[in-house]
């Protein structure tokens, strides 16, 4: 199994990585370098400004001698770390603050034109060739009476600026390099966290795509991952006990079909080979008849059991009186309760009681459970049916005081085909069915069935079903 998904993140961290250090190299560095530039040239104009408004208007004005306006500007060059002068309009030098004073010999700056620096209050550059590397000027006039008499010009160093922005870019590296642990932190937590248990679920799919159902997958988290891989072995568990039903299911239906069909076979080739005699044949023609009719039943009640799958059945919904409808139940019984001396002791809650459901249907779920009541119950026995209402439900009983069920057998004896060790021996013509039908009838009609029993006091089944909305008396 290829591992394109860790593949896919590595390669995005890597991309994300790759396009980080672009990004600050190129579009951060240049306009976090045009911000540098734009901040010390504002800053620069300022006191350029403010030296030509103040000490280079004195100085023009005679209130303050050369010495007196060099030392000045000698203190503010070494506060902002550049060279200041103080030039006439003609392009001479007066004062260099990084220079002594010498008013006979005044250096000149060939080509010196103030229209060079345009719109703009500074330019770089070595400055008509004055530096032998690339400087930033900035320029203010210096004003008296409306007249320029000069220029403040104050000088620095790229390299100020330059430094300045390798500084903040080193931090932006930095930053980056954080941001790119934390990355690689984040990515090591989304590979133990994230991936390495969907690798174990996928491993865990495999193996039940296989048919290994009984794999658990060894992921347990208090999250949606843990979730996902909680059902997925909910799933297999219960995909491994459809398997064993199924199983049981065939062998139960190969069972109950073969046992006739050998009885039948074997009873036909007996007497067509003399072995039974003649005056002996009406005995097993009755046997086969018999199995005949159980293979019959059983068909009859798998085609039955066919009509409730997952889509449910079509219902015909009406509404009756459950009363009337369980006592003509059980006047179908009274040869069968002849027989074993049964009586039936009726408990109906008033003298009709209407439900809203399929007629037909819920008189072979009654039908069902008096049957099985009939077949587990002792001689000289009551079976006791009652019906009673409570808000908008009714409940329906039906108990004996039969054989009773084994408590390890009660949650499985809706299951087709399951018979208790204890009816094995007891019901010969059962099917295993009957339950069955009965839990899917009751099921469709979105209602439930229940049991309660005790091995040699008796059973109870109660189911319910939905009051019709009308007047009983």
């Amino acid at each position: 199994m290829k591992k394109r998904l860790y593949l896919k993140l590595l390669i995005g961290y890597v991309i994300f990585g790759i396009l980080g250090f672009i990004l600050v190299s190129t579009f951060s560095s240049h306009y976090t370098y045009e911000y540098i530039e734009d901040t010390e040239v504002d800053r620069l104009y300022k006191e350029a400004n403010m030296i030509a408004s103040t000490y280079a208007s004195n100085y023009f004005n005679e209130d303050i001698t050369v010495d007196d306006l060099h030392d000045s500007l000698t203190t503010l060059s070494t506060y902002l770390s550049s060279e200041i002068w103080v030039m006439n309009t003609d392009g001479d030098i007066l004062i260099n603050s990084n220079a002594s004073v010498d008013m006979d010999h005044l250096t000149h700056i060939d080509g010196f034109n103030v229209a060079d620096f345009g719109s703009k209050y500074y330019t770089t550059g070595s400055f008509y060739n004055y530096y032998d590397d690339t400087h930033l000027t900035v320029f203010s006039p210096i004003t008296i009476n409306y007249k320029v008499r000069g220029y403040v010009l104050i000088h620095q160093p790229l390299s100020v600026i330059t430094h300045h922005h390798a500084h903040l870019l080193n931090i932006m590296y930095l930053t980056l390099l954080l941001i790119f642990i934390c990355a690689t932190l984040l990515l090591i937590i989304i590979g133990f966290e994230v991936y390495i248990p969907i690798r174990k679920m996928i491993k865990g799919a495999d193996a039940f795509a296989e048919g290994n159902f009984s794999y658990k997958i060894p992921v347990h988290k208090n999250d949606e991952i843990g979730y996902l891989a909680a059902s997925l072995n909910y799933m297999a568990n219960e995909l491994n006990t459809l398997e064993d039903d199924q199983r049981k299911f065939i062998s139960n239906v190969s069972h109950d079909f073969r046992s006739p069909l050998t009885s039948i076979k074997g009873y036909v080739e007996a007497m067509l080979d003399g072995t039974i005699p003649p005056e002996m044949q009406e005995k097993y023609l009755n046997i086969i008849v018999f199995e005949t009719d159980r293979l019959s039943k059983l068909t009859q009640s798998l085609l039955e059991l066919n009509k409730y799958g997952s889509h449910g059945t079509m219902l015909d919904v009406s509404e009756f009186d459950i009363n009337q409808l369980i006592k003509m139940t059980c006047l179908t019984f009274e040869g069968t309760c002849k027989a074993k001396r049964i009586s039936f002791h009726l408990i109906l809650a008033g003298k009709t009681l209407y439900v809203k459901a399929d007629m037909s249907k819920i008189q072979q779920v009654v039908y069902n459970l008096i049957d099985n009541a009939i077949k587990f119950s002792h001689h000289d026995s009551e079976i006791t049916i009652e019906t009673t209402k409570k808000s908008e439900k009714v409940f329906v009983s039906v108990k004996d005081t039969g054989i009773g069920i084994p408590k390890d057998s009660q949650n499985k004896i809706f299951e087709r085909f399951y018979k208790t060790d204890l009816s094995r021996g007891k019901d010969k013509k059962g099917s295993g069915l009957g339950l069955s039908i009965v839990k899917e009838i009751i099921q469709a009609h979105d209602e439930n069935i229940n049991v309660i029993s005790t091995e040699g006091v008796g059973t109870e089944f109660i189911f319910t079903l939905p009051a019709a909305q009308r007047e009983e008396l």
